[in-house]
């Protein structure tokens, strides 16, 4: 059964929201409770070990589990949402450089249409020249969408000069295309104008004021224990526990503009409603609410400034309201936040961990959006007029999650089994046999069109 009544009777930990009744918030109990089903089914199906998953509204969490373990070999080790650290991935990119820059703005010491080059001058040459800071949030710098940092540079300082020297791909503000490279060149901006590192920035002035005392980057030994493995055979040539998953990110010094953030859900619903609050949390402005509202609102297709935004797709679900935003994370994490219905809906899952699943990434993608239908269906006091909770979510068909091998085109020799090759070549044996035997004798086509299909 999930903790959703339980906790409001318990007492609120420090670090958490205060938890109350989906009933005290208007939301039914009931639907939430398909929220536990659907993220179970993808552990069963062998999409991740385990998840941490929590729901708010209207200030408070109603619903914070943890589901499953740590890692597939260790069912003495269970995910804690208050406890259990994960690697963010992208999530890095709002809760950490996004929000760093939105600092910065609000204190006008940044301005989104100055060209980059102003603040890195070793940045420029060419189009360079031209690209701003709000290109870079949008992901319409012209950048491209990444380059192999940790195989070419041998040291942070390389990696950082690297990235700077990068070319573009695409003329500044015409063509929308995710970069994890305009996110790292955020960050060093970031660094020029604070006068301290990303890291440091970013402690002293969002994670520190508002408790979020299980955020940061570049874990500490003693806390690995407690930190969910991602991948177990990368090209550093170790497995991963505790050191960030992406190798550029690695290769940057575990401090990044795209990654490197590690986390805990019961921290995260903290940053969450510190935005919902328009930047406030328990008495401390993080940023201003119009702030809050420029970055998040859409200003490239359906991005925001750093934020995306719902649109039915990449794991927002269908129902979020027109202002909901949000980001996901490639090791199997996401954040949506609704407005409209002032709600959140936090996924932290290590779904690269070994993953049993033949295809995780489908598994993930879908939990993601049935998390945040089955979120949205449960509020009750709204007039959305959505209806009744589907009989059957994404989780419970598993389309495409463990697809049966395509069958081998072996040609049988039974009369009684005629296999996919034995049709193609039909028609061409019907007229080798009109052609007479001398004809009959001539090889077939190979097709190796077909074979590379199926070894896809």
């Amino acid at each position: 059964m999930l903790r959703i009544i339980l906790t409001a009777m318990t007492l609120t930990r420090a670090d958490s929201l205060p938890a109350r009744t989906p009933t005290s918030v208007g939301m039914s109990e009931v639907r939430l409770e398909a929220i536990e089903r659907v993220v179970k089914r993808g552990i069963s199906a062998g999409g991740f070990p385990g998840a941490a998953v929590i729901v708010g509204r209207k200030g408070s969490t109603v619903l914070d589990e943890g589901f499953g373990t740590l890692s597939w070999n260790d069912p003495q080790d269970p995910v804690d949402p208050h406890r259990t650290l994960y690697d963010i991935a992208s999530l890095s990119k709002v809760v950490g450089t996004t929000t760093a820059m939105m600092i910065l703005y609000d204190e006008k010491k940044v301005d989104l249409d100055t060209p980059v080059v102003r603040y890195l001058p070793t940045f420029g040459g060419g189009l360079k020249d031209n690209i701003t800071i709000r290109q870079l949030l949008t992901h319409t710098s012209g950048l491209p969408a990444g380059r192999d940092l940790y195989r070419i540079a041998h040291s942070p300082i390389e990696a950082r000069a690297a990235l700077l020297a990068t070319p573009l791909e695409y003329a500044p503000g015409q063509t929308y295309v995710y970069s994890d490279l305009g996110a790292d060149v955020l960050a060093l901006i970031v660094e020029v104008v604070a006068g301290e590192t990303l890291d440091t920035f970013l402690q002293r002035r969002v994670f520190g004021p508002l408790g979020m005392g299980q955020t940061f980057y570049r874990p500490a030994d003693s806390v690995k224990y407690r930190t969910a493995p991602t991948a177990i055979d990368p090209p550093r040539g170790y497995p991963i526990r505790g050191e960030v998953h992406d190798e550029n990110a690695w290769a940057l010094g575990g401090v990044a503009g795209h990654a490197g953030l590690f986390s805990t859900a019961s921290d995260l619903a903290v940053f969450a409603q510190m935005m919902l609050n328009g930047g406030e949390y328990n008495g401390v402005q993080i940023v201003s609410k119009p702030t809050v509202d420029l970055f998040t609102k859409r200003a490239f297709g359906h991005r925001a400034l750093g934020w995306d935004t719902a649109d039915g797709d990449f794991g927002s679900g269908r129902y979020l309201g027109a202002s909901a935003y949000g980001h996901t994370g490639f090791t199997g994490t996401s954040i949506w936040i609704d407005p409209d219905r002032q709600m959140f809906m936090i996924l932290l899952t290590n779904r690269i961990h070994a993953a049993k699943a033949k295809r995780p990434a489908k598994v993930i993608s879908d939990i993601r959006a049935d998390l945040s239908d089955a979120a949205v269906l449960a509020v009750m006091d709204d007039d959305s007029g959505f209806g009744a909770t589907p009989a059957k979510f994404r989780a419970d068909r598993e389309v495409g999650w463990n697809p049966e091998p395509p069958r081998r085109h072996v040609l049988h020799r039974s009369k009684h089994h005629r296999t996919a090759t034995s049709h193609r070549t039909a028609k061409s044996s019907k007229k080798k046999a009109s052609a007479g035997a001398k004809k009959h004798a001539t090889k077939p086509k190979s097709s190796k069109t077909s074979r590379k299909h199926h070894s896809e």
